[in-house]
């Protein structure tokens, strides 16, 4: 029978703010109540204190390929290695992506992954690709691009048996906008991405639909005085939700800074996009049918050098967005947690430490490296307070 717990003594990230020497009590597999003081621990509770620590909800990723060395373009024990990689990271809700590939393979995929969503081992699946530009195709097989046809479209979101989460198009290229609308009427978030539009084809997607600008800055026009691009039209639009990989090497602080500031902290959420070395380390790695080289935690596609998904792991994005970016922490937990809980349509579950919701947990020290993970009321890392 799992132990109700008790966690006393934290700086704890609460919706109204942060609480210095607050308490979150976990009663099963949920938030039984949060505030300052002790709390009232219930009858043969665990209490751990944690006095010296910060308490923030666990970490909630909308993009991502994979870690620990596997794929979600694997098997399913491939898949559930990159999972449990994460989670060991605090990322205690992720949404699997895929990457381009023929049709058949992806399909297929969906249906394997449809299956892991519906065990609750990950909140649903984001298609990368095959609807993206050519002429922005990162780490793309160029050779199975496709124009987004909104049959095939549709093929897909059906494969997914209702855990299609998020589909990336380049809205521009014909039947872009057709499949934006069908994605929307079919309850899955459009993204743009991948894209050579311009500002008023942005425009016309955000118009049509399309809610959330895939790694923003990253595989799209640069921002330019005469020619402003999807960028301004993605940060402009109070409709649209932004992500940002911030590793350090898809994005110069000052491009974040420009982030925050134009969209606002509750517009952003920190993504991954990790691949298989997130967690796991330097060497050869696959990119669905493409070679990646990671050399100093950083992935390049070994033809051509392109910037091939990232290493990164939630809680490195954590650290470095208040230790280095010098970000609020109320405003990080927000784009790590509650943002895309909220985008997901999944904020009266998690996102947030708040009673009734599950008990999804992050322990980090003074210096926000994590101590403890706690999802469902389980210790995924045992707390580490030495």
């Amino acid at each position: 029978m799992m132990a109700n717990k008790v966690l006393t003594g934290a700086r704890v990230v609460l919706p109204t703010g942060i609480v210095d020497g607050g308490h979150v009590i976990v009663d099963g597999t949920r938030i039984a109540d949060t505030g300052t003081g002790p709390g009232t621990a219930p009858a043969g509770a665990e209490t751990l204190d944690v006095s010296g620590h910060w308490l923030v909800p666990g970490f909630v990723d909308l993009h991502n390929h994979g870690g620990g060395g596997a794929s979600f373009s694997g098997s399913a024990d491939d898949v559930m290695t990159a999972v449990r990689a994460h989670r060991a990271h605090g990322t205690t809700t992720l949404v699997a992506s895929t990457v381009t590939d023929d049709m058949g393979v992806l399909t297929k995929q969906a249906g394997l992954l449809a299956e892991l969503a519906e065990q609750g081992e990950i909140a649903g699946i984001h298609f990368e690709g095959p609807f993206i530009s050519p002429c922005r195709k990162g780490a793309h097989s160029e050779a199975l691009l496709r124009d987004p046809d909104p049959a095939e479209v549709r093929k897909l979101v059906d494969a997914a048996r209702g855990h299609a989460r998020m589909m990336t198009l380049a809205t521009e290229l014909p039947g872009g906008l057709d499949s934006v609308r069908l994605l929307a009427d079919h309850g899955v978030i459009a993204a743009v991405g991948h894209t050579d539009a311009t500002y008023e084809q942005t425009v016309e997607a955000i118009d049509a639909g399309a809610t959330v600008a895939t790694h923003l800055f990253n595989a799209m026009p640069t921002l330019g005085h005469r020619a402003p691009g999807p960028i301004t039209a993605l940060l402009e639009d109070e409709r649209v939700t932004v992500e940002l990989i911030n590793d350090g090497v898809h994005l110069h602080p000052a491009a974040l800074e420009l982030a925050f500031h134009h969209a606002g902290a509750a517009r952003v959420a920190f993504i991954t996009d990790a691949m298989d070395a997130a967690g796991s380390g330097d060497g050869r790695y696959l990119l669905g049918p493409l070679e990646v080289e990671v050399a100093d935690g950083v992935a390049r596609l070994v033809e051509g050098g392109s910037i091939a998904g990232s290493t990164l792991t939630l809680d490195r994005a954590f650290q470095r967005a208040v230790t280095v970016d010098r970000l609020p922490v109320e405003d990080v937990v927000a784009a790590l947690s509650a943002n895309p809980a909220r985008l997901l349509g999944l904020d009266d579950r998690i996102g947030s430490l708040e009673p009734g919701k599950d008990a999804n947990l992050v322990l980090l020290d003074e210096e926000f490296t994590l101590k403890g993970v706690l999802r469902r009321g389980e210790w995924v890392v045992a707390p580490d307070l030495a």
